[in-house]
């Protein structure tokens, strides 16, 4: 038996920052995501789950059940500029090099992108990987001011819907958009062996995992046991 504690050292923490995104398009030709490239100049990323709307049943002048809808992911996407293999995600194809015709069909990817965790003890406390699968981009306004006194760069920004994909680890008949993984919970090992796959290696490039191979890669590497307290 033990008492409910509050701010207790280091258990106050907190999520921040995006970083280290990475692209993979899907390839139609293979049906497989493609190679994953680094996307620089990202500034943001909201994710935004809609749906599990509530449904209310009543029976006997009293709330019987409430049933939810399926609940759906989706994402905004804001960057300073995308790679050259944004076009085709982004509508837009390239028959040559530096000419891009728009209002083309869009095709799907998956996004990998970082955020750090800090605590009360230390800003960098771990951070968490997060794996977006089966987006598609919907048409976004581009504004071009005039240059003037208080210049600004362009903001690029995207909202994204995704067609889920299947789990397997879950033992049951599911699927999801997003998975999302904690270095301060997960072993060191775990992480090393999921970041070499997604962002590539010396032996490697960057490759999409799916839930179940990054599953496999977690359950072949568990957390070691902390060594119990020095004795009296």
């Amino acid at each position: 038996m033990a008492k409910l504690t509050w701010h207790n050292p280091g258990e106050k923490q907190y999520e921040r920052g995006v970083s280290q995104v990475a692209l993979f398009p899907f390839d139609p030709a293979v049906g497989t995501y493609g190679k994953g490239v680094a996307w620089n100049g990202a500034t943001n990323i909201s994710e935004s789950p809609s749906g599990a709307e509530p449904t209310d049943l009543w029976a006997d002048n009293i709330k019987y059940a409430t049933f939810r809808s399926v609940e759906e992911f989706g994402l905004t996407l804001e960057a300073y500029m995308y790679p050259d293999e944004w076009y085709p995600c982004d509508g837009m194809a390239v028959p040559y090099p530096g000419m891009s015709i728009a209002q083309q069909s869009r095709r799907r990817f998956a996004l990998v992108y970082r955020t750090e965790i800090g605590n009360d003890l230390t800003e960098d406390a771990g951070f968490k990987l997060h794996v977006a699968y089966g987006l598609t981009a919907s048409p976004s306004e581009k504004a071009y001011p005039t240059i003037n006194d208080s210049p600004e760069a362009v903001t690029f920004s995207w909202e994204c819907t995704s067609t889920p994909v299947n789990v397997g680890i879950l033992g049951q008949a599911t699927t999801t958009g997003l998975v999302t993984l904690d270095s301060t919970k997960l072993s060191p090992a775990a992480m090393t062996a999921i970041q070499d796959a997604l962002y590539g290696s010396a032996s490697g490039d960057a490759a999409l995992l799916l839930p179940d191979e990054i599953g496999a890669l977690v359950a072949a590497n568990p957390p070691v046991p902390a060594p119990p307290p020095p004795g009296p």
